[in-house]
């Protein structure tokens, strides 16, 4: 586990020594003396606590917490303050995320007894997030773990950052963690915007060299003397520019993995030098003649299909197959429509969480439009739909159609139109109240559902928007059991 990160801000250069020899011994610290300082650290470098005096002379302690809620959302704040000013800040306590306001003077003891409960609260957080999280999709795991008798790839922590329900993404996952536990390298196919960088980090983490690094590389569009040089190093003066000596990340993450993003754009001059690596594992720094073995792990990614590429000449063949010891083929996300409303969920609600914002939900007509969008730039693409319907949206508001972009906006669902259709010839035909044709409209959207979904409730509720047992409610309400008994005599299937 890495060593958390400590930013301790205090103006008064003794306090800051006393406050950074207190954590020194358990932690990683950095001080910062005045609020710029401490901005200009935080857009760059994750922290782990922020700790910081009230008072500073470019800013407070207070201007300071509420900037860092967007930069720094999972970091622990702890405000040092003297006891005359508490009254005047708790107004603004919960505007900044402060976990806790310690009083002047602090005991070394207590303090570091603070930030260690903080830590584990903020670690108890993170995993109650990723179970409620899991939750959601469990039901659809579950009847998949039925039908295969074949361990969840979500039963894996290291796996918690893919989002999915759909068959060719448990496919995906699961032979990614049989390729995991194996050391041949990996190669993972897929559109841009599919997550191939995020699986190859799951592969990682899953496999025996996670406590090693895993280091990345783009090699679109580098030439290739400086791909030579990041990924093998160089001697001091090999060649212009290369003014002192360099490590590559071959032999920086020896014992761990390297990515290797776009290797379809590599040169076939460059071609060669991977090859030899994959078959010797060893490298030799540009500018000496002496070599070094390197055990590491490759993964490869490319968003054109290499076999397409190998038939035309454009890369050996080789080195494709040496490549490939465990080929994985990642689904367009127009492939795995299902996906969609559990990753949009998943998108907009971390999203919302980062800037301190509370989504209650996303509204069916919006599920509809982003189901059947193509989404040319797949996941990557979704993402930022999900932020910027979520940075539009007001605090505790639903996102609804007018937070929408122009391009999906524009975009009408068949199967809505009809149903709006057959809804206003049944107001104007029936001389119902609205609340009744209302209650109509709802009670022939369920049933639908569950026909289209073959009475799975799980599926059912997830295309609804309700929990399973506000589907369960609904059902009962309209008394949809006797439909439902009706299709399991004709044969239809179990509910879940």
């Amino acid at each position: 586990m890495k060593e958390s990160l400590i930013l301790i801000v205090e103006p008064e250069r003794g306090a800051l020594a006393e406050l950074t020899q207190c954590f020194a011994g358990d932690y990683q610290v950095v001080g910062a003396r005045t609020g710029k300082e401490a901005s200009d650290f935080l857009e760059t470098s994750e922290v782990d606590v922020i700790l910081s005096n009230l008072r500073f002379k470019d800013m407070s302690g207070l201007d300071l917490f509420a900037q860092s809620r967007v930069t720094q959302p999972e970091a622990v704040r702890i405000l040092v303050a003297e006891h005359k000013d508490l009254e005047n800040i708790n107004r603004d306590i919960n505007d900044a995320a402060i976990y806790q306001v310690i009083r002047k003077p602090w005991h070394p003891t207590a303090l570091r007894l603070m930030v260690r409960r903080a830590l584990e609260s903020r670690e108890l957080s993170r995993r109650h997030r990723y179970l409620n999280r899991a939750l959601k999709f469990s039901d659809a795991i579950w009847d998949k773990e039925i039908d295969t008798n074949q361990p969840s790839p979500r039963q894996s922590l290291e796996f918690d950052k893919l989002v999915f329900v759909s068959e060719p993404m448990m496919r995906v996952c699961s032979l990614a963690q049989r390729g995991a536990v194996t050391d041949l390298p990996i190669l993972i196919q897929g559109e841009t915007g599919t997550g191939k960088e995020l699986l190859a980090r799951a592969v990682h983490a899953f496999s025996k060299r996670r406590d090693n690094l895993f280091l990345v590389q783009n090699c679109g569009a580098l030439p290739d003397e400086l791909l030579q040089s990041e990924l093998f190093g160089h001697k001091r003066g090999a060649f212009t520019g290369a003014i002192s000596d360099r490590l590559g990340l071959f032999p920086a993450a020896d014992g761990g993995t390297v990515f290797l993003d776009e290797i379809s754009d590599v040169s076939p001059a460059f071609q060669v030098s991977l090859l030899r690596f994959l078959q010797e594992g060893e490298v030799k720094p540009i500018g000496t003649e002496r070599t070094r073995k390197c055990n590491v792990r490759v993964i490869a990614a490319s968003n054109r299909p290499l076999k397409g590429l190998v038939e035309s000449g454009e890369f050996r063949r080789d080195l494709y197959y040496r490549l490939r010891g465990f080929e994985l083929n990642l689904p367009a996300l127009r492939e795995r429509v299902e996906d969609i409303p559990v990753l949009a969920e998943h998108l907009a609600n971390r999203y919302a969480e980062s800037i301190g914002r509370r989504i209650p939900g996303i509204a069916l007509d919006v599920m509809r439009r982003l189901k059947v969008h193509t989404w040319t730039g797949n996941v990557r693409e979704l993402e930022n739909e999900m932020r910027r319907m979520v940075a539009l949206a007001e605090n505790g508001e639903f996102l609804s159609t007018k937070h929408l972009s122009e391009e999906l906006a524009v975009i009408e669902d068949p199967r809505s139109t009809a149903d709006l259709s057959s809804a206003q010839r049944s107001l104007m035909n029936s001389g119902a109240t609205l609340k009744e044709t209302v209650e109509r409209i709802e009670r022939q959207l369920v049933s639908q559902s569950l026909i289209r979904n073959k009475w799975n409730h799980s599926k059912s509720a997830r295309e609804l928007g309700l929990s399973r047992v506000g589907l369960t409610n609904k059902i009962k309400r309209y008394g949809l059991e006797q439909v439902l008994t009706r299709a399991h005599s004709a044969g239809g299937e179990n509910v879940d």
